[in-house]
This record gives structure tokens, sequence and C-alpha cells, in this order.
């Protein structure tokens, strides 16, 4: 049996022969308790965080072509004729794991922000790619099934020393309170704050580009090796960030914003201890001239070293004109609630 597509090519009815398929999922910014996901934590001590999914998005389109090879596009072309020959970790693993040995492939990947910028993009990108090739072999993932399979690739095919939020913030989209247990478990639970509240807070949250990309993976690393050797002021440090996330949870759904910008603020400051690559000079400086100009907290987005500098502040306005003068561009965003989805 034939169905009629939006283009009008008739094809048979189920299947995705000659069609793209699109999968979109939104980066993502912490909020408090960054830093207690990764597993070298969390499987001992149980971590928690908040993390909120905002609509800047990563985009994979995967679509069967005529030719007899798999063609990877992202910010390199790779051009293949079987998984193992693929360079890209992610892809190749993604295709293992659900089974897909397809000779005419071809993936593509576009981001509304780049790389390396402190925003999840690996995470996203995972579980894009995931729903996308799901959807291309006809299987179906939940959400959830989407984060988990992504966050297993990484931590646990891959050994990359990262954590669950990202993929998780991705998929389920949303404002939410993330309990990682050691039994591998993970409790969701919205961020219980009142519509205006919220809206109040998305206007005094701001975040500015610093113009600073880095691998996360070198500074995440350090962190990794001390909690999995056990170092005391890595451990503690992560007690007090973890705690830092449970009494941000208590300040938001109070309403008390500018409490959690003093909290945003204490929170850089332990954060800034983790490693010697988490800040440098101009970071500083950018941070000392927004607190002047009347933020009472911030913090860089993700595992440091660059990307977004975050400020809470109850006046907008002279934060951003100095973030302006200094030439920092400010990232305009809302929070996404749909996660992962097909387009």
């Amino acid at each position: 049996m034939l169905w009629a597509n939006c283009l009008g090519m008739l094809v048979p009815e189920g299947s995705t022969t000659r069609l793209m398929i699109i999968a979109r999922s939104p980066l993502r910014i912490s909020l408090g308790g960054g830093g207690t996901d990764l597993p070298s934590y969390y499987r001992q001590y149980g971590g928690f965080l908040i993390a909120g999914a905002i609509n800047k998005h990563v985009y994979v389109s995967v679509h069967r072509t005529f030719e007899k090879r798999i063609l990877v596009r992202y910010s390199k072309i790779e051009q293949v004729s079987t998984n193992s020959e693929i360079r890209h970790p992610i892809v190749r693993e993604a295709l293992e794991l659900l089974g897909i040995r397809e000779p005419q492939l071809e993936i593509t990947t576009m981001a509304d922000i780049p790389a390396g910028t402190g925003l999840g993009s690996s995470g996203s990108f995972g579980v894009s790619l995931l729903k996308a090739l799901a959807r291309f072999s006809r299987k179906t993932l939940s959400q959830r099934e989407l984060a988990e399979m992504a966050s297993h690739i990484e931590i646990d095919i891959l050994r990359e020393p990262v954590g669950k939020q990202d993929q998780y913030a991705s998929a389920l989209g949303g404002v939410n309170c993330y309990e990682f247990r050691p039994d591998e478990s993970v409790v969701v639970t919205p961020l219980a704050v009142d519509e205006p509240v919220l809206v109040r807070f998305t206007q005094r949250l701001l975040l500015f580009c610093t113009g600073i990309t880095r691998e996360a993976s070198s500074i995440l690393k350090e962190q990794d090796d001390k909690s999995r050797a056990q170092s005391k002021e890595m451990i503690d440090n992560l007690h007090f960030i973890k705690n830092i996330g449970i009494e941000s949870k208590r300040t938001l759904e109070l309403g008390d914003l500018d409490a959690y910008g003093r909290l945003l603020d204490e929170h850089w400051q332990w954060k800034k201890k983790r490693s010697s690559k988490m800040t440098n000079s101009d970071i500083d400086r950018w941070y000392d001239i927004g607190r002047e100009h009347g933020a009472i907290g911030g913090k860089l987005i993700g595992a440091g070293g660059g990307g977004f500098l975050m400020f809470y502040t109850p006046d907008p306005t002279p934060v951003r004109r100095a973030m302006e003068a200094e030439g920092l561009m400010e990232l305009h965003y809302d929070f996404d609630y749909f996660g992962t989805t097909l387009l």
C-alpha cells in the first residue's frame, strides 16, 4: 500500500527508505550541584543537581542514500564503508548499540551553539543521534532510555570522564532536580517553582559568551581521577557543591531568588578550587566586573575553563552594559520543555 508524503512522493506505507529523519535536542545550563553526576562520585555518595534545558539545540539528520557508503558530517566529513571505520566515537558506538549496519547511510549534525562552550553539546548530540537512528531502524525508545543509552556510550563504552546530567537534561527537557543514586537509578523531580517566579528568574539569569572554547575532558578527568583516588579535598568539595545544589532547590522553590544568587557565588568560589584550569585572569576580571555592576553571583557553565559565564542579578541592565563594553555577547534564551523530539 502507498501513501503520499509532504513532498508528494509515493513511498511504501511504514517505510523510511528515502525519508530524511531529523531529531532535535536542547542544550542545558547547570543551576546547582554540577559535578556530582560523575560516576566516580555518585556511585559511592550519590549525586544531586538542578539543570534546565534551554531553547538552543543540536540537530541530527539521518537518511538512506543511493550510494553504497556511510557519510558522516560534523566538524569533519567522513566517508567509509563500515561502522568500524568511523572515527567519530559516539556515532560508531551508537550504530553498533542499535545493531545498524547500513552501507547506504548519511548522518549530519548541526548546532545552534558551538561545541566546547559548556552547554552539554556532547550529551545533546548523543540523544539526538539515538533518537534519529531509532526511528530509522523502526525502534521505539523512551526519553529515559535515550538518556541512559547515551550515558552508557560515553561513560561505560568510551570511558569518558563525564556525568549523566547532559544526557538526562537534553532528553527530558524542562527544569528538573536530578538525584543520581549509587545503584545507577536516577530520580527526576521537576523544580516546583511558580510560573511568575520562573519568569523573573529567567529574566535575571544572564548568559554571556566568553569566546573561549575548551575540551571539558581534561578538567573533568582531573576531578574524576581525584575522586577515584578518594582525594579528601575533592570529595569534600563535591559534598559541599551537592549541598549547595540541595539548598538552591529550597531557595528557588521558596521564590527567594537573591538567596539563590548568593549560593551561586559560593558555588563558583568552591568550583574554582577543583582545578587550576577552571578559570583564568580574563574570566576572573569579567566576574569581578559583573559583581561590581550588581550581579549577586555567577559561575561558568559546565566543566569550566571557558564557555558561558552566567550571572544572577536583580537588575540586568547594568550587567548587560558592562559585559557589552567588555565585548561579551549575551545569549538570549528560554527554557525548553520538549526535550528530544523528531521534527
